[in-house]
This record gives C-alpha cells, structure tokens and sequence, in this order.
C-alpha cells in the first residue's frame, strides 16, 4: 500500500470515529431513575447523561465523552451530612438494605466492601448535606459509571441501587465493616431506565 492510501484510511478511521462519537451525543440523553424509601424517608433519583466537563466531576476515572448527572431530592432524613453510594446490587428489602450489596465496583479486581479501598469504587459520590427541615436536593456528577452498555454500566446483569446512609462517609480506606463509608443504611432505591 501506497503512503497516500495509509493517510486516505486513517483519515476515513478518523471521520468514522468522530461520526459515530456525534451521532452518540446527538441521540436522546440516556436517563435512569429511582424511588428512594426508608423508615419515614422518601425521595426520587433522575439521572442523565450528558457531556464530560458538564458540572462538577471526578476526571480520575473517565469512562469517555460522557459523564452521569445524578440528581436527588428527599425528605424525611436527620439533619447533617449523610454518605450516599450506588450499590452492587439492584435490590432494596428492609430492613437494613443490605440486600444492595456493597458499592458498585465492577470488574475483575472490583473491591465491593464499603470500607476498603475506598473513595475509589466506581459508585462513590459526594456527601449529601440535609438541612434542619429534613430535606436536600443534591446534584453530582461523575464519570466513573455509565447508563448505556459497558463494563462501567449500572443496568448489568443484577442491577444497581442508590443508598444513603446514616452518618457521612469519611472518604478514606479503613477496616472491613468499620462503617466509615457511612455505616446504617437508612434509605434505598433501585435504578431502572
């Protein structure tokens, strides 16, 4: 093959690349959802995607062009700082939601224990602060998960549930069931598209 047919071919790789790369960010906006529920606790979960670079986001572990927007709002919690984690599992039964699993951590050195290696599971999120009327709206937005097909994706094969918990998640590493990560499970919801 000729020189000029090599840069021809690349130049078509490239094209082809950027074609379907738009035709991605042009479709709807993939978009889940979830009903949060616990004891006197109630509140909805909508999340999309949208471009990297759209909010704020963990750019440590880019998944592609696009980033999840997660968007809480609930009631009926105690006033102060709670950890709030997707977890492994698509299954919320009380009591104790312990039904979820660990966090969300696919792949083959996933490490789902709440405590270990943590703040580095894929389902890892920002603190939610409620204020003294029992109520928060909480907005992140992160690039470690995905809502279409792919290792990274929350709709795998057991699902995934969004939980929060009693107390606020330290954002360190620490012994197995230590509950630094946020310890009770006070509330739950399972993701669904």
């Amino acid at each position: 093959m000729s020189r000029i047919t090599h840069v021809v071919l690349a130049g078509a790789l490239v094209f082809s690349s950027a074609a379907a790369l738009a035709a991605h960010q042009a479709a709807a906006p993939l978009t889940a959802k979830a009903t949060l529920g616990g004891d006197r606790i109630f509140g909805t979960v909508t999340m999309r995607e949208v471009p990297v670079g759209t909010g704020a986001s963990d750019a440590q572990f880019p998944t592609g062009s696009m980033a999840v927007e997660i968007t809480v709002n609930v009631n009926g919690l105690k006033p102060g700082t709670h950890g709030i984690h997707l977890h492994a599992i698509g299954r919320c039964e009380a009591p104790g939601f312990t039904s979820a699993g660990g966090h969300f951590d696919p792949g083959p050195n996933g490490m789902t224990d709440p405590d270990m290696n943590h703040p580095y599971h894929m389902g890892d999120l920002p603190n939610l602060v409620v204020g003294a009327n029992g109520t928060a709206t909480w907005k992140a937005t992160t690039t470690r998960i995905t809502l279409g097909p792919g290792p990274l994706s929350v709709f795998d094969a057991d699902g995934t549930a969004i939980v929060i918990h009693a107390n606020p998640d330290q954002g360190v590493t620490g012994e197995a069931k230590s509950g630094l990560s946020g310890g009770p499970r006070v509330a739950c919801g399972v993701l669904m598209k």
